[in-house]
């Protein structure tokens, strides 16, 4: 089921002029809403650049009834327009859920597979008006991408937020992460799926913080988070993976991370009670 306008339209600009194609990339994802029963299609927010209209393309996953109330879990890729291995696991992963919705149990999924759609065109770490947008939350950013996101993170009261990256500076798969309780229950099982597809970087300095075993608990200021009066807190978790290794790896473990990032957060919620 889709809430939108015409995918070719609203997906455009594509490829032309040398550009990487949003439109292409998507086309799974458009194929899959326009039948399924789970999966949403969104393309109503909208904002220009430079005369074109772009769209922030967003779809809702809901999973099978499990629970009283659904856990609601925004997943975000691509806000570094040169990081597209996030987008292509998500697409791999919503193809999983579609085909295994039990997956997805308990949980409305939100995703956003393409934060920063000019970069992503492009191929450039910034969006077209030449800003970092992982740098930009929560300071009065005049940028409409990220207007928008934290339009999503204010409405959509997250219980958690995972972010998917590249650091062309890392040979192996990492995490960061905020609070020894989720680093335990979520983080070091989510490290220990990818690790079956690609080496956990075990440097006791990555990207300029403090690490162990794979796994920071710092990160730059400006970055995609919740809201700072959010409450209760979500769990936030930004995972990365070195730019090197074939696609079809990093996809698998982004995929295998998520998948059992969902697993895991189903056990916590139900044995928290006991901590």
């Amino acid at each position: 089921m889709t809430i939108a306008d015409s995918p070719a339209k609203l997906l455009a600009p594509s490829s032309r002029h040398g550009r990487r194609s949003i439109a292409e990339l998507l086309a799974p994802l458009e194929k899959i809403a326009a039948n399924s029963p789970n999966l949403v299609a969104n393309h109503e927010a909208r904002f220009d650049v430079n005369g074109e209209t772009y769209t922030l393309p967003r779809y809702l996953f809901v999973g099978p009834r499990g629970g009283d109330t659904p856990i609601r879990i925004g997943i975000f890729a691509a806000i570094h327009g040169d990081e597209p291995e996030g987008a292509h696991a998500l697409v791999q992963f919503i193809k999983l859920l579609e085909a295994k919705p039990e997956l997805a149990a308990g949980y409305y999924l939100s995703f956003y597979p393409i934060c920063n759609p000019t970069g992503f065109e492009d191929g450039t770490r910034f969006s077209r008006r030449g800003k970092d947008l992982n740098r930009e939350f929560w300071k009065n950013s005049e940028e409409p991408e990220v207007r928008l996101l934290q339009a999503e993170l204010l409405s959509r009261s997250f219980q958690g937020i995972i972010s998917l990256h590249t650091d062309d500076t890392s040979h192996g798969f990492y995490g960061i992460v905020r609070g020894a309780t989720l680093t335990k229950y979520l983080i070091e099982p989510a490290l220990a799926a990818a690790e079956k597809f690609l080496p956990r970087d075990e440097r006791p300095v990555i990207d300029g913080f403090a690490a162990r075993h794979g796994i920071i608990r710092d990160c730059y200021a400006g970055v995609l988070s919740a809201p700072a009066k959010a409450r209760p807190r979500p769990f936030e978790l930004i995972l990365e993976t070195p730019p090197s290794p074939p696609e079809y790896l990093k996809s698998c473990a982004f995929v295998a991370s998520l998948q059992t990032i969902l697993l895991e957060y189903q056990k916590f919620i139900a044995y928290a009670p006991n901590l």
